[in-house]
Protein backbone atom coordinates (compact mmCIF):
# COMPACT_ATOMS: atom_id res chain seq x y z
CA UNK A 1 0.00 0.00 0.00
CA UNK A 2 1.19 3.29 -1.02
CA UNK A 3 2.17 5.19 2.47
CA UNK A 4 0.82 8.34 1.13
CA UNK A 5 -2.28 7.52 -0.46
CA UNK A 6 -5.13 5.13 0.50
CA UNK A 7 -7.34 4.31 -3.30
CA UNK A 8 -8.96 1.08 -2.03
CA UNK A 9 -12.67 0.68 -2.89
CA UNK A 10 -11.44 3.33 -6.17
CA UNK A 11 -12.22 2.88 -9.45
CA UNK A 12 -10.00 5.09 -11.88
CA UNK A 13 -9.54 5.30 -15.85
CA UNK A 14 -6.02 5.40 -16.99
CA UNK A 15 -5.81 6.37 -20.70
CA UNK A 16 -2.25 6.34 -22.29
CA UNK A 17 -0.51 2.81 -21.31
CA UNK A 18 1.41 2.52 -24.47
CA UNK A 19 4.62 0.27 -22.82
CA UNK A 20 6.09 -0.48 -19.34
CA UNK A 21 8.31 2.60 -19.98
CA UNK A 22 5.17 4.70 -20.54
CA UNK A 23 4.66 7.95 -17.90
CA UNK A 24 0.86 6.14 -18.01
CA UNK A 25 2.02 2.44 -16.47
CA UNK A 26 3.87 3.96 -13.82
CA UNK A 27 0.72 6.08 -12.72
CA UNK A 28 -1.29 2.35 -13.29
CA UNK A 29 1.25 0.62 -11.17
CA UNK A 30 1.13 3.04 -7.79
CA UNK A 31 -2.71 3.71 -7.90
CA UNK A 32 -3.03 -0.30 -7.98
CA UNK A 33 -0.24 -0.63 -5.51
CA UNK A 34 -2.66 2.03 -3.37
CA UNK A 35 -5.51 0.13 -3.60
CA UNK A 36 -7.40 1.30 -6.53
CA UNK A 37 -8.77 -0.80 -9.22
CA UNK A 38 -8.31 0.49 -12.82
CA UNK A 39 -9.66 0.30 -16.38
CA UNK A 40 -7.15 1.11 -19.31
CA UNK A 41 -7.15 1.71 -22.34
CA UNK A 42 -4.68 0.73 -25.88
CA UNK A 43 -4.71 2.80 -28.96
CA UNK A 44 -5.14 0.57 -31.50
CA UNK A 45 -4.76 -2.91 -32.23
CA UNK A 46 -1.31 -2.11 -33.55
CA UNK A 47 -0.41 -1.35 -29.35
CA UNK A 48 -2.93 -3.83 -27.84
CA UNK A 49 -0.44 -6.54 -27.50
CA UNK A 50 1.92 -4.46 -25.51
CA UNK A 51 -0.81 -2.54 -23.40
CA UNK A 52 -3.02 -5.97 -22.67
CA UNK A 53 -0.38 -7.93 -20.51
CA UNK A 54 0.23 -4.72 -18.62
CA UNK A 55 -3.07 -4.11 -17.77
CA UNK A 56 -3.82 -7.52 -16.60
CA UNK A 57 -0.78 -7.33 -14.80
CA UNK A 58 -2.58 -4.89 -12.85
CA UNK A 59 -5.86 -6.51 -12.72
CA UNK A 60 -8.23 -4.28 -14.93
CA UNK A 61 -10.85 -5.03 -15.09
CA UNK A 62 -11.89 -3.21 -18.18
CA UNK A 63 -9.33 -2.89 -21.18
CA UNK A 64 -10.65 -0.87 -24.70
CA UNK A 65 -9.52 0.97 -27.40
CA UNK A 66 -9.42 4.39 -27.50
CA UNK A 67 -8.34 6.45 -29.99
CA UNK A 68 -9.57 10.16 -29.29
CA UNK A 69 -9.61 10.92 -32.80
CA UNK A 70 -11.77 8.08 -33.67
CA UNK A 71 -15.89 9.32 -33.86
CA UNK A 72 -17.60 7.26 -30.55
CA UNK A 73 -14.50 5.46 -29.40
CA UNK A 74 -13.62 7.36 -26.25
CA UNK A 75 -18.12 7.72 -25.70
CA UNK A 76 -17.79 3.93 -25.55
CA UNK A 77 -15.07 3.55 -23.38
CA UNK A 78 -17.11 5.88 -20.71
CA UNK A 79 -20.27 3.72 -21.93
CA UNK A 80 -18.16 0.20 -20.66
CA UNK A 81 -17.67 2.40 -17.49
CA UNK A 82 -20.83 3.22 -16.89
CA UNK A 83 -22.12 -0.57 -17.17
CA UNK A 84 -19.26 -2.26 -15.09
CA UNK A 85 -18.84 0.22 -12.40
CA UNK A 86 -21.52 3.09 -12.19
CA UNK A 87 -19.40 5.25 -11.21
CA UNK A 88 -15.62 6.93 -11.29
CA UNK A 89 -13.41 8.17 -9.18
CA UNK A 90 -10.73 9.56 -11.41
CA UNK A 91 -9.65 9.66 -14.69
CA UNK A 92 -5.48 10.06 -15.84
CA UNK A 93 -5.46 11.60 -19.32
CA UNK A 94 -2.04 11.09 -20.39
CA UNK A 95 -2.06 11.10 -24.34
CA UNK A 96 -0.51 13.80 -26.56
CA UNK A 97 0.21 14.37 -30.60
CA UNK A 98 1.49 16.26 -33.14
CA UNK A 99 2.47 15.59 -36.66
CA UNK A 100 6.12 14.80 -36.91
CA UNK A 101 6.78 17.24 -39.83
CA UNK A 102 4.55 20.08 -37.45
CA UNK A 103 6.51 19.20 -34.41
CA UNK A 104 9.92 19.07 -36.14
CA UNK A 105 9.80 22.80 -37.61
CA UNK A 106 9.23 25.83 -36.49
CA UNK A 107 6.09 27.38 -34.88
CA UNK A 108 5.73 30.19 -37.24
CA UNK A 109 6.00 27.61 -39.85
CA UNK A 110 3.30 24.63 -38.91
CA UNK A 111 0.07 23.79 -40.41
CA UNK A 112 -3.29 24.49 -39.48
CA UNK A 113 -4.24 21.30 -39.54
CA UNK A 114 -1.17 20.01 -37.66
CA UNK A 115 -1.57 22.50 -34.85
CA UNK A 116 -5.24 21.64 -34.46
CA UNK A 117 -4.59 17.95 -34.65
CA UNK A 118 -1.89 18.38 -31.70
CA UNK A 119 -5.08 20.09 -29.94
CA UNK A 120 -7.74 18.00 -30.48
CA UNK A 121 -5.76 14.85 -29.06
CA UNK A 122 -3.54 16.52 -26.71
CA UNK A 123 -5.67 19.62 -24.99
CA UNK A 124 -9.40 18.90 -25.99
CA UNK A 125 -9.50 15.46 -25.34
CA UNK A 126 -8.70 16.53 -22.06
CA UNK A 127 -11.87 18.53 -22.14
CA UNK A 128 -14.32 15.69 -23.46
CA UNK A 129 -13.06 13.17 -20.97
CA UNK A 130 -14.23 15.80 -17.84
CA UNK A 131 -17.73 15.72 -19.52
CA UNK A 132 -18.13 12.26 -19.87
CA UNK A 133 -16.51 11.26 -16.39
CA UNK A 134 -18.63 14.42 -14.43
CA UNK A 135 -21.85 12.31 -14.52
CA UNK A 136 -20.15 9.23 -12.92
CA UNK A 137 -18.28 11.49 -10.11
CA UNK A 138 -21.28 11.30 -8.33
CA UNK A 139 -18.95 11.58 -4.92
CA UNK A 140 -16.57 14.03 -6.32
CA UNK A 141 -13.45 12.86 -8.14
CA UNK A 142 -9.87 13.78 -9.52
CA UNK A 143 -8.96 14.52 -12.82
CA UNK A 144 -5.52 13.80 -14.20
CA UNK A 145 -3.48 15.30 -16.98
CA UNK A 146 0.04 15.41 -17.83
CA UNK A 147 2.11 18.27 -19.18
CA UNK A 148 5.94 19.31 -19.29
CA UNK A 149 7.59 22.42 -18.45
CA UNK A 150 7.92 23.63 -22.13
CA UNK A 151 4.19 24.96 -21.15
CA UNK A 152 5.88 27.44 -19.36
CA UNK A 153 9.44 28.34 -20.60
CA UNK A 154 10.76 27.92 -23.99
CA UNK A 155 12.34 24.74 -24.51
CA UNK A 156 14.93 24.02 -27.70
CA UNK A 157 12.95 21.73 -29.66
CA UNK A 158 9.56 21.30 -27.93
CA UNK A 159 8.20 23.86 -30.49
CA UNK A 160 4.37 23.63 -31.51
CA UNK A 161 3.61 21.23 -28.11
CA UNK A 162 4.66 24.68 -25.88
CA UNK A 163 1.63 26.26 -26.56
CA UNK A 164 -0.78 23.05 -26.89
CA UNK A 165 0.05 22.46 -23.30
CA UNK A 166 0.11 25.41 -22.21
CA UNK A 167 -3.65 25.30 -23.27
CA UNK A 168 -4.39 21.81 -20.99
CA UNK A 169 -2.68 23.75 -18.03
CA UNK A 170 -4.85 26.50 -18.58
CA UNK A 171 -7.78 24.29 -19.16
CA UNK A 172 -6.93 22.21 -15.76
CA UNK A 173 -7.33 25.59 -14.22
CA UNK A 174 -10.62 26.37 -15.48
CA UNK A 175 -12.16 22.37 -15.55
CA UNK A 176 -11.40 22.51 -11.56
CA UNK A 177 -13.36 25.92 -11.10
CA UNK A 178 -16.10 24.81 -12.72
CA UNK A 179 -16.33 21.67 -10.86
CA UNK A 180 -15.35 22.74 -7.74
CA UNK A 181 -19.26 22.52 -6.92
CA UNK A 182 -19.36 18.70 -7.67
CA UNK A 183 -16.17 18.34 -5.60
CA UNK A 184 -14.42 17.40 -9.12
CA UNK A 185 -10.92 18.61 -9.02
CA UNK A 186 -8.30 19.10 -11.76
CA UNK A 187 -4.88 18.61 -11.67
CA UNK A 188 -1.50 18.32 -13.83
CA UNK A 189 1.66 16.91 -13.11
CA UNK A 190 4.77 18.19 -15.24
CA UNK A 191 7.68 15.91 -14.84
CA UNK A 192 11.01 16.68 -15.97
CA UNK A 193 12.07 14.64 -19.23
CA UNK A 194 11.82 11.07 -19.13
CA UNK A 195 13.10 8.32 -21.74
CA UNK A 196 9.67 7.33 -22.87
CA UNK A 197 8.87 5.98 -26.90
CA UNK A 198 6.46 9.20 -26.74
CA UNK A 199 9.59 11.45 -25.79
CA UNK A 200 11.90 10.17 -28.28
CA UNK A 201 9.53 11.97 -31.05
CA UNK A 202 10.97 15.18 -30.04
CA UNK A 203 14.11 16.13 -31.77
CA UNK A 204 17.47 15.75 -29.69
CA UNK A 205 15.60 14.96 -26.78
CA UNK A 206 18.34 13.02 -25.23
CA UNK A 207 20.25 16.50 -25.30
CA UNK A 208 17.48 17.76 -22.72
CA UNK A 209 17.89 14.48 -20.28
CA UNK A 210 21.67 15.18 -20.55
CA UNK A 211 21.08 19.17 -19.92
CA UNK A 212 18.45 18.43 -16.82
CA UNK A 213 21.46 15.70 -15.28
CA UNK A 214 24.50 18.33 -15.68
CA UNK A 215 22.41 21.01 -13.75
CA UNK A 216 20.49 18.88 -11.20
CA UNK A 217 22.11 16.62 -9.03
CA UNK A 218 20.55 12.93 -9.23
CA UNK A 219 18.26 14.51 -11.70
CA UNK A 220 18.66 11.30 -13.69
CA UNK A 221 17.01 9.18 -10.59
CA UNK A 222 13.85 11.11 -11.53
CA UNK A 223 11.56 8.07 -13.13
CA UNK A 224 8.07 7.21 -14.23
CA UNK A 225 7.02 5.74 -10.41
CA UNK A 226 7.77 9.15 -9.03
CA UNK A 227 5.70 10.79 -11.31
CA UNK A 228 3.13 7.72 -9.81
CA UNK A 229 3.93 8.34 -6.55
CA UNK A 230 2.10 12.08 -7.10
CA UNK A 231 -0.87 10.86 -9.11
CA UNK A 232 -1.60 8.33 -6.58
CA UNK A 233 -1.43 11.08 -3.79
CA UNK A 234 -2.87 13.72 -6.19
CA UNK A 235 -6.40 11.46 -6.80
CA UNK A 236 -6.46 10.11 -3.33
CA UNK A 237 -8.87 11.72 -0.58
CA UNK A 238 -6.07 13.34 1.22
CA UNK A 239 -5.72 15.89 -2.08
CA UNK A 240 -9.14 16.61 -1.52
CA UNK A 241 -8.67 20.40 -1.33
CA UNK A 242 -5.80 20.28 -4.34
CA UNK A 243 -7.34 21.46 -7.64
CA UNK A 244 -6.27 23.38 -10.52
CA UNK A 245 -2.65 23.11 -9.80
CA UNK A 246 0.52 21.74 -12.23
CA UNK A 247 2.85 19.89 -9.63
CA UNK A 248 6.30 19.59 -11.07
CA UNK A 249 7.88 16.06 -10.54
CA UNK A 250 11.48 17.00 -11.64
CA UNK A 251 14.08 17.52 -9.01
CA UNK A 252 13.89 21.33 -8.86
CA UNK A 253 14.29 21.77 -12.39
CA UNK A 254 11.63 24.02 -13.12
CA UNK A 255 13.48 26.62 -11.15
CA UNK A 256 16.45 26.30 -12.68
CA UNK A 257 15.93 26.32 -16.07
CA UNK A 258 16.81 23.72 -19.41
Amino acid sequence: MNALANLAGKKGLIVGIANQDSIAYGIARKVVGAGATIAATYLNDKAEPFVRPLAEGLGAELILPCNVMVDGQLEKVFEAVTAKWGKLDFVVHSIAFSPLADLHGRIVDCSAEGFKMAMDVSCHSFIRMAKLAEPLMTDGGALVTLSYYGAEKVIPNYNMMGPVKAALESVTRYLGHELAEKRIRAVCISPGPLRTRAASGIKSFDDLVEAASAKIPHYDEVNQDDVGNLCAFLVSDEARFLSGYTYYVDNGLSQVGI
